[in-house]
């Protein structure tokens, strides 16, 4: 059975479960999803019937209308740029540099320093309100710029828009991007953080902008553009790939935003692939807040009727995760986790459980394999699976 198009949906951070490699990442015993379900009344009954919940058990059920299963992840690392690579079919074998745990060298800071012109005060891992609660007031006071780190392999830059204006903070994102190229400070992403606000009431604005590196080789994006095919990117996706292999962008902050342009373009004609990053299930996992993590899960289940009331009989539904970042570990970082796999088609026969699929890059093979492209270096397609 082939497509005219695939909708690929990305729940940023939306784990089920500690992958096998966990314990190398110190995540041993993290579900995102199970344990938001533990600690909150989740009540997601679209989604139960596309056996989203069977993901967490991988339980049998012939009472579902979509195919199910998990993914594990193969990629080193557990930041979003890695495990988009995989998602798209890459392998990444070379971990990003991390200084979550000593801030950054102080010869880079110099060097930001020098190409900016502002003093940098944080220089630590934290969250965003963290650096804004603690540095924001000094920062509209002095003008200094506030760098901070992420376990993943971040460098993000914060500035209100009042004292730099957006297009000079992204000007000194570009700037940061290129020296962070050296191998020893090589971060996946420079991320421009503009905020608003007074003290006590700061909050950061939908312009946040990524500078990730270039992929090491091509993408299953690649090969669909090559051959003429759309790639549409709506949420950070185009950014995270810096670009390559998208023929469409559209940028979105919040997962309500992303969904209704989800929703806007299942309504154009085209043939390709839409792919959608909802990233807001990333913030509140980072800040460990299970109630709004909840929240959010369940307003996208009220969104589900609607999105597939708008597949054509020849429409493929994906959902899917890059990474888990369960809100209920220590810290602030994301988990190691295997990912939840669901496939929904209006024509299908006995949607019902697959196999655990190796790599996440399973959706990039079958993507490939559906447009009859250049397969990805990762992954097996479970096209033929599909009944």
């Amino acid at each position: 059975m082939k497509f005219k198009r695939i909708f690929l949906v990305v729940l940023d951070s939306l784990g089920v479960g500690e992958a096998y490699d966990a314990n190398n990442y110190g995540d041993t015993g993290s579900n995102t999803l199970g344990h938001i379900m533990e600690n909150y009344d989740l009540f997601i009954p679209n989604l139960k019937k596309l056996g989203f919940l069977n993901t967490l058990n991988m339980s049998a059920s012939d009472e579902v209308e979509a195919y199910y299963t998990i993914a594990r992840p193969t990629n080193l690392g557990k930041d979003s740029l890695s495990m988009h690579y995989e998602l798209f079919g890459i392998r990444n074998s070379i971990p990003f540099q991390n200084f979550s745990e000593t801030g950054f060298p102080r010869e880079l800071i110099d060097q930001i320093e020098v190409i900016t012109g502002r003093r940098v005060i944080g220089n630590k891992c934290a969250t965003g309100k963290e650096m804004l609660d603690e540095l924001g007031e000094r920062h509209l006071n002095y003008g200094a710029l506030i760098v901070y780190a992420s376990s993943d392999s971040n460098l993000y830059i914060a500035a209100h828009e009042d004292v730099i204006p957006i297009a000079k903070l992204y000007h000194y994102c570009e700037k940061i991007r290129k020296i962070t190229m050296r191998e020893e400070w090589r971060v996946g992403r420079v991320i421009a953080c503009p905020f608003t606000g007074k003290p006590g009431r700061f909050k950061f604005t939908k312009e946040r902008m990524e500078y990730a590196v270039k992929p090491p080789k091509k993408t299953v994006l690649d090969f669909l553009k090559e051959h003429d095919y759309s790639v549409i990117s709506i949420g950070k996706i185009s950014e995270l790939m810096d670009g390559e292999g998208i023929t469409k962008t559209m940028r979105a902050s919040f997962n309500i935003d992303a969904i209704n342009k989800l929703t806007d373009v299942m309504e154009k004609k085209f043939t390709g692939l839409c792919c959608v990053n909802l990233s807001e299930f990333d913030f509140f996992g980072h800040n460990r807040d299970v109630n709004g993590y909840a929240n959010l899960i369940e307003e996208f289940d009220v969104e589900i009727p609607m999105i597939l009331n708008k597949l054509n009989n020849d429409d493929l539904f994906i959902i899917t995760a890059d990474h888990g970042n369960d809100p209920t570990m220590k810290g602030n970082t994301h988990t190691r986790e295997n990912v939840p796999l669901i496939i929904f088609g209006r024509d299908f026969k006995d949607p019902k459980r697959l196999e655990i699929r190796e790599t996440m890059a399973d959706v990039a093979a079958t993507i490939a394999d559906n447009f009859d492209v250049e397969m990805t270096e990762l992954g097996t397609s479970f096209l033929e699976e599909l009944q």
